[in-house]
C-alpha cells in the first residue's frame, strides 16, 4: 500500500510541475530584425597633396566625425561607400589614435593626420568586422576612413598634406 501511495504521489508531483512549465511558457512573437541602410550625408570636401609639388591626388566627399557619439560608431553598419567619399574624424587634441573595424562591413584605408594636416601613417586595407587595435605611428588629430585601395591608387605618402571646407 504504502509502495502504491508513493507511486501516486510522484505521479502527482510530474502532473504538477508538468502542468506549471507548460502554463510559464512564453508565448514568441517572431518579429523580423529590420536593418535600416546608414546613407551617406555630405558635410564637406576634402583634398588631398602632394608634400613635394603640392598638386592635387585627389579630392573627396566627406562625413564628419566630431562627437562623441559619431567618432564611436564612424562607419559602421555601412554596406558600401563610393570611391569619391570618406569620413574625416576630428578630435578635439592631438594624441596617438587607435581604430578598429568592429561592425565596419566595408574593407577600409585608415589615415592618420596630423594637427599640421600632414599624414603621419597609413593602416592599409583594413579588413571588415576585425577587432585588432590598428594605431598611428605618430600623434594625430585628424583620421580619414576611404574604401581600401585608394591610399594606394592616389600614391598617398606620409607627409603629403590635406585640406578640407565644412559646407552648411
Amino acid at each position: 500500500m504504502k509502495h502504491l501511495a508513493n507511486k501516486v504521489l510522484w505521479f502527482l508531483c510530474f502532473g504538477i510541475v508538468a502542468l506549471q512549465l507548460s502554463s510559464c511558457k512564453e508565448t514568441r512573437k517572431t518579429s523580423e530584425v529590420k536593418k535600416v541602410e546608414v546613407k551617406f550625408t555630405k558635410e564637406g570636401e576634402l583634398t588631398l597633396k602632394k608634400a613635394i609639388t603640392d598638386s592635387i591626388l585627389a579630392t573627396i566627399d566627406i562625413e564628419i566625425a566630431d562627437d562623441e557619439y559619431s567618432t564611436q560608431t564612424g562607419l559602421m553598419y555601412r554596406q558600401s561607400m563610393q570611391n569619391n567619399q570618406g569620413m574625416l574624424f576630428v578630435f578635439p587634441d592631438t594624441d596617438f589614435r587607435s581604430f578598429y573595424m568592429k561592425n565596419t562591413e566595408i574593407a577600409l584605408d585608415i589615415i592618420f593626420i596630423a594637427e599640421d594636416r600632414s599624414v603621419v601613417s597609413i593602416q592599409k586595407n583594413a579588413q571588415p568586422m576585425n577587432e585588432m587595435s590598428l594605431p598611428s605611428e605618430a600623434p594625430a588629430k585628424y583620421v580619414l576612413e576611404v574604401n581600401a585601395g585608394l591610399s594606394d591608387a592616389w600614391s598617398l605618402e606620409k607627409g603629403d598634406t590635406i585640406t578640407f571646407k565644412v559646407i552648411n
